[in-house]
């Protein structure tokens, strides 16, 4: 396998499917498909899990709620969406533990870093819920933190499109796709890959970042298995990279209707 530890940071809204609110049983089973496919080959995971598709706490003051309380709740709704993988996990006898940035001690266990690693030693799934138990930090940020804390090899951001394209390619068809970039291309190009903290985390700790789309079946084996699958972040990009100067590198792949979906 190409990495011994891995940290998979999944977006809330993604297990949305196609409904517009709340967790499509679908979708869920298939992302507990694809984590016990890859626990199975002995590779360590870790989650991180979004809450958009419940609340997000960005959303507070245009309800006229404090941020920081605003911010509780959507801690609050990462860890319904984390309790529902591991539920799911569990039903396909996956050995699965819920570390909780707040402390729900009838639910899930308080988040340990000694503790989180010896579960992942066991060959658990452990999955990080509601985010680093601080306000204004988004999950982005509990997923670089977690990662480097747990001394992964990669973070994995599984998203709805198959890596960081020049522009959204769900909304420009002529965007395309950069196969490997440096971690200081993307904020020259003020890329969106993951909010500024966390991004600037994995920079300064040399955590690479893959970039791509959890939603295509075998993705996430592939991209363990060495394919180049999504896009890759990381210190010094490819072979080509290196020797390139930044303002000369150009990205690769042209965006296809598939790749948009």
């Amino acid at each position: 396998m190409k990495y011994n530890r891995i940290l998979l940071k999944l977006s809330g809204e993604a297990l949305m499917g196609q409904q517009q609110y709340g967790i499509d049983a679908t979708r869920l089973m298939q992302y507990a498909e694809e984590i016990k496919a890859v626990a199975a080959t002995g590779t360590q995971v870790a989650v991180v899990i979004g809450g958009g598709n419940i609340f997000r706490g960005v959303q507070a003051e245009a309800f006229g709620l404090d941020r920081v309380q605003g911010d509780y709740m959507g801690m609050l709704a990462t860890v319904i969406n984390s309790m529902a993988l591991q539920s799911a996990l569990e039903k396909l006898d996956v050995n699965t533990r819920l570390l909780s940035g707040v402390t729900i001690q009838r639910v899930c266990e308080p988040y340990i870093r000694r503790r989180a690693l010896r579960h992942l030693e066991k060959g658990r799934v452990v999955i990080f819920g509601a985010g680093i138990g601080s306000p204004y930090f988004t999950t982005d940020s509990a997923a670089s933190l977690r990662a480097i804390e747990i001394e992964a090899d990669v973070v994995l951001k599984g998203t709805r499109v198959d890596g960081i394209y020049t522009a959204d390619p769900e909304k420009d068809p002529t965007a395309v796709r950069y196969p490997e970039i440096t971690f200081d291309e993307v904020m020259e190009k003020n890329l969106n890959v993951m909010d500024m903290t966390a991004f600037t985390l994995c920079k300064e700790n040399n955590l690479p970042i893959i970039v791509f789309d959890m939603n295509k079946e075998g993705n996430l084996q592939r991209l363990l298995d060495g394919e180049s699958v999504g896009t890759l972040v990381s210190m010094h990009g490819s072979e080509a990279y290196r020797s390139a100067r930044p303002s000369t590198l150009q990205p690769a792949v042209k965006s296809t209707p598939d790749q948009q979906a």
